[in-house]
């Protein structure tokens, strides 16, 4: 049931005119949002309903045996948290990659071994309820927030149909709050929603799928093209995964704060973004702000000497690549971002020990610091698009493809027009 149908549009209307006659009455509308979100999912496959139940029960227990329980006790029930949802996580999206990568790689040693596995049908939006509900029990371990007792509250949180699928990944210490207190439907909030929702339909329909033709003819027979083709058909599907990814995120806020809610800005102008890092800080902002938090942090975040800020920095781009996907084209899209963030840290730390601080300088130059900042945030955009490339690709040949038509090839190309044209009708 995607956004932009007929049959969401007329499942939100109901969904909402019901909510409106349950107005000031917390558990019922709460009630109305579970059976509508276990609907709206149901609506994608229902077998996988028994995930998201799972996912429910295991870590509303855990929080509240972490909350109540000693210290080995507590790291029990985190483990069985993590556990359960990793593995579940593990199986459904990674074990077919990984056994398939095996089989590769043993036939590269010249083993040869093969093996007979049944194609796994990857539930929607697994990767988000699955780090939302994590983020809950690691801030219940570490005391950043209580342990709910209301089950109907927290299968809510889990389960929300407006970010069930696309995020953002809301965490605990912000979302559950709302689900739990009284919500009050006003006019700012109706005005605010439907800005929100109109801008979302506005990147979906009009930026994204107006541009998705052209990539998709490019990014089918790559080779046929010259250099200034790859390089517009990588601006147009930065186009459109930002139209698709910050539309869909956009509607989410926009639907939810019709009824109350209040979710975090998803994306905040990626493409003015004067170097990796700050990329980072305005690209998926929900997932950047987890990795980080989750997963960075716990690694020992900056704290441990530039080695191993290093390291950790490549861990976390790697396995935030992975997240987006089980394929190496991913793996090496995280890997490229951590490059680029670890060269980062690096000049970081060089320009800082050998004082090489131009602040007050720049200040006092507002000519120049403002065409260092747009040299910055061209640099960095390049960048970007290079990264798209290894994203879009499907299989390693067809980055070392599409990379060789841009970097290799001839710019000239007489066919650049009618691939440039959808860009600058949805620009």
């Amino acid at each position: 049931m995607l956004f932009n149908s007929y049959t969401f549009l007329v499942f939100y209307a109901l969904v909402f005119a019901a909510y409106v006659v349950l107005s000031r009455r917390t558990s019922a509308q709460n009630l109305l949002l579970l059976v509508s979100s276990y609907v709206f999912y149901a609506a994608w496959d229902y077998r996988f309903l028994s995930l998201i139940l799972l996912s429910t029960v295991v870590d509303f227990w855990a929080g509240i045996r972490i909350e109540s329980g000693r210290k080995n006790t507590r790291r029990r029930w985190l483990i069985l948290s993590l556990v359960t949802n990793l593995g579940v996580l593990a199986t459904f999206k990674y074990f077919g990659f990984a056994a398939q990568s095996f089989c590769q790689l043993t036939e590269m040693l010249g083993l040869g071994i093969s093996l007979s596995i049944a194609e796994i049908i990857l539930p929607v939006g697994i990767s988000f309820y699955t780090f939302q509900t994590l983020s809950y029990t690691i801030d219940v371990y570490r005391g950043r927030i209580p342990a709910c007792n209301n089950l109907l509250g927290f299968s809510v949180y889990v389960a929300f149909f407006p970010q069930l699928v696309a995020g953002p990944i809301e965490r605990a210490t912000h979302f559950l709050p709302q689900v739990l207190q009284q919500r009050k439907i006003r006019r700012i909030d109706l005005a605010v929603g439907t800005q929100f929702v109109l801008l979302g339909y506005f990147y979906k329909v009009v930026l994204a799928d107006s541009v998705a033709p052209m990539v998709n003819q490019f990014y089918a027979a790559p080779e046929r093209y010259g250099g200034s083709i790859a390089w517009l058909a990588n601006l147009g599907f930065a186009v459109q995964i930002y139209g698709d990814f910050a539309g869909y995120s956009m509607i989410a806020r926009g639907i939810s704060r019709w009824m109350g809610f209040r979710l975090m800005a998803n994306f905040r102008q990626p493409f003015l973004a004067t170097s990796p890092r700050d990329f980072w800080t305005r690209w998926h902002r929900s997932l950047s702000q987890w990795l980080r938090r989750y997963l960075y942090f716990e690694l020992g975040g900056s704290r441990r000497g530039f080695s191993i800020t290093c390291r950790n920095l490549m861990v976390t781009m790697l396995l935030g690549g992975l997240w987006h996907g089980a394929s190496w084209n991913f793996v090496l899209w995280g890997g490229f971002h951590g490059i680029l963030l670890v060269g980062q840290h690096a000049w970081m730390s060089v320009r800082s020990t050998a004082k090489m601080s131009l602040g007050s300088h720049e200040e006092r130059q507002t000519l120049w610091h403002a065409t260092l900042k747009v040299c910055r945030i061209m640099l960095t955009f390049v960048l970007m698009l290079i990264g798209w490339t290894l994203f879009r690709c499907e299989s390693l040949m067809e980055i070392q493809v599409t990379l060789s038509r841009m970097f290799t090839a001839s710019l000239a190309d007489p066919r650049w027009v009618s691939f440039a044209t959808p860009i600058a009708l949805a620009l």
